[in-house]
């Protein structure tokens, strides 16, 4: 039943999903070895007013029909970004739905990167 209920009402942010802290995730992204590859889904505006460097845009509304088309290995640490940590949590769900294996979300999402005062990086 939850597996039903998941599928039908997949972009609401309900429940938990594995999630990196954002000083973690900036000692990640210092070591090229550990580095994750990072999808950003907030709309195509709030990602060019500022997101992390090296940071794929796919918005949490078009994410299911672009999923298999992601440049990622599905083996592949990825972390997913948003605004505050709420559509992250569906965004986690179609990805690991769709084969990757090691799938999180920025805790927090941007407004606790920012707060943190870490590097941010503007379209344009």
């Amino acid at each position: 039943m939850k597996d039903f209920l998941v599928g039908i009402f997949w972009w609401l942010p309900i429940g938990s999903v594995p999630e990196v802290l954002p000083l973690d995730l900036k000692r990640q992204l210092a070591n090229p070895k550990k580095r994750p590859n990072l999808i950003d889904v907030r709309t195509v505006g709030e990602w060019e007013g500022g997101h992390i460097a090296k940071t794929l845009n796919v918005p949490l509304s078009i994410i299911r029909t672009q999923v298999n088309a992601l440049p990622f290995e599905k083996d592949k640490p990825l972390v997913v970004i948003c605004r505050s940590a709420t559509r992250s949590i569906p965004a986690v769900r179609v990805l690991e739905k769709a084969g990757f294996k090691d799938v999180s979300q920025l805790q927090g999402g941007m407004i606790s990167w920012e707060n943190s005062r870490y590097p941010v990086k503007k379209a344009g």
